[in-house]
């Protein structure tokens, strides 16, 4: 049996589903070794040996289409990256960093004369924020990361290697 619990709270849609069986089982850590981020369709892909395990709604920069040009424009990065290091005690519950800038992100900054910016992650809410779960990708709202809810980011932050591959598409 599934239950459906549909609220608006602060200008947030909510939409909860419980079930009655059991939880589906989880991710075995470490297992992950690519992520596969789309852009346009607000979707992660966790994979191994390049089979999809699980896929996740996403929120992304306040300026989500084209790739990131510089620090302040609130895109999120397109591009073959990697997680380079993960934070269990990131302002936003847990994050994987994302090894953006690389050499090309870098050498087209230096070209513009600007600044590529950089620290971006997926990462999950912040305190305040966490009430809203699962309904914070109905909008894109961080400054060029990739944001998930904190039950989210726990599998997610669990399940991937560092050093894992993140092709993020537009």
């Amino acid at each position: 049996m599934i239950k459906t619990i549909i609220t608006l709270l602060g200008g947030f849609l909510l939409i909860e589903s419980t079930e009655s069986a059991s939880s589906p089982p989880q991710i075995p850590n470490n297992s992950i070794d690519k992520i596969v981020v789309y852009k346009t369709k607000r979707q992660l892909e966790l994979r191994c040996n390049d089979r999809i395990i699980k896929t996740y709604r996403i929120a992304l920069g306040k300026n989500p289409i084209g790739h990131k040009q510089r620090q302040g424009d609130y895109k999120t990065p397109e591009g073959i990256y990697k997680i380079s290091g993960k934070n269990p005690n990131s302002k936003f519950h847990k994050s994987l960093r994302i090894s953006y800038p690389n050499e090309q992100d870098l050498l087209c900054a230096q070209e513009n004369c600007v600044h590529p910016g950089g620290d971006v992650m997926i990462h999950g809410l912040d305190k305040k924020s966490s009430w809203i779960g699962k309904a914070h990708a109905n909008r894109d709202w961080t400054q060029g990361c990739i944001a998930v809810s904190n039950d989210e980011i726990e599998e997610i932050y669990s399940a991937t290697k560092t050093g894992a591959v993140i092709q993020i598409n537009a």
